[in-house]
């Protein structure tokens, strides 16, 4: 089935332009990732329909045209649904009321029910409230249920934890994995911040100045030396491991990586799970010989893949683990000591790795 076609070119304001032409897929996640200014919610709001794209723009939708020359579909005919950074619940309903509202103008009539949604996204005690008495947390979970009950074949997400705390941040993240999961419903995600990006994302979009910058898998862009996500103070990549076993004694977890073991505290987790993990590339050195008395426990074996000079102190190296790669920043003097080449066979010490929250699908 064919996906999300676009090929747009859309003024907003007097000195800002979008401008790009690319391919999305119609499932899993995709992040639309980039600075402030760059088009990000421009984009979504084209998908949308609120923005009117330039006459000779196109979007098609699983083969529908939304939009091409002489035809603009309105917003309420394209199946869309739309969670904003703030909720933009009805004060004068009650959540329930609220949830009503969307069920009475959902796209279709198959789609998912009130009780569902209020299952999955914890609102049983939360119907009677009216939003003024809501949480941010709250509020946007009650969002999100009210966009779902739309019954939408597209939603679209812009920063929509953009003001709540860590812990809210996280319990809606682990929800919308798993309402991904449990619906196969595409999503267009918004955000600035790679963080959050890495624990959802299974496409990733790179926007800059409006124009498409880089598109395809969260691993894969995470890893390369030519975005400006490798040139960000928290560049990270993104490695998927399996889990393999639990060290009670240390509270320790052993995932499989490309043969290697790598080791994280936290709680015990199940064997044989794929999980992704972010290293970022400040918490990654290398080293010539395997240590042998070193505080460090996970130390892989690496070859360098790339070098990339990062102003007159430092270098970033891309290591190739596998079929998969990591990426360590060093002072451009560590790299003139070890006399780095391209090629070389080296050890990565990983001082810290975070075990993103979500399995992995079995296709990686």
């Amino acid at each position: 089935m064919s996906g999300l076609s676009l090929q747009l070119d859309c003024a907003a304001g007097e000195q800002f332009r979008l401008q790009l032409a690319c391919e999305l897929p119609a499932t899993g996640i995709t992040a639309i990732y980039g600075p402030s200014g760059s088009g990000k919610s421009t984009l979504l709001d084209c998908i949308a329909g609120l923005r009117r794209a330039a006459a000779d723009s196109e979007i098609r939708f699983r083969g529908e045209y939304w939009q091409r020359p002489r035809l603009f579909v309105p917003p309420w005919q394209r199946r869309t649904a739309y969670v904003f950074q703030d909720a933009r619940l009805f004060p004068h309903l009650n959540v329930e009321q609220n949830l009503h509202y969307a069920l009475r103008r959902r796209h279709r009539d198959r789609g998912v029910s009130l009780a569902q949604v209020v299952s999955w996204l914890q609102l049983d005690d939360l119907l009677a409230q009216h939003p003024a008495s809501l949480s941010a947390g709250q509020a946007q979970r009650v969002a999100i249920a009210r966009a779902l009950l739309s019954a939408p074949e597209l939603m679209l997400l812009d920063e929509p934890l953009a003001n709540l705390d860590h812990a809210a941040s996280q319990q809606i993240i682990g929800q919308l994995q798993q309402l991904n999961t449990d619906l196969e419903l595409p999503m267009l995600y918004v955000s600035h911040d790679i963080e959050e990006v890495s624990q959802l994302a299974d496409q990733l979009v790179l926007l800059e100045q409006g124009r498409l910058a880089a598109q395809g898998s969260l691993l894969d862009l995470c890893s390369r030396l030519d975005t400006r996500l490798s040139r960000e103070d928290q560049a990270a990549a993104i490695v998927v491991g399996t889990t393999a076993h639990h060290d009670a004694r240390f509270s320790l977890t052993e995932l499989d990586v490309e043969g290697q073991p790598l080791l994280l505290a936290g709680p015990r987790l199940a064997p044989g799970q794929l999980r992704r993990l972010r290293i970022p590339a400040r918490d990654v050195s290398v080293c010539r010989q395997r240590p042998t008395d070193s505080s460090i426990l996970n130390i892989l074996p690496v070859t360098l893949s790339d070098m990339l000079e990062e102003g007159p102190s430092r270098v970033l190296l891309r290591l190739a683990l596998g079929s998969q790669f990591l990426l360590a920043r060093i002072t451009r003097k560590s790299a003139a000591h070890l006399q780095l080449q391209v090629g070389d066979r080296l050890y990565a010490q990983i001082k810290s790795a975070a075990l993103l929250m979500e399995p992995v699908p079995e296709d990686g």
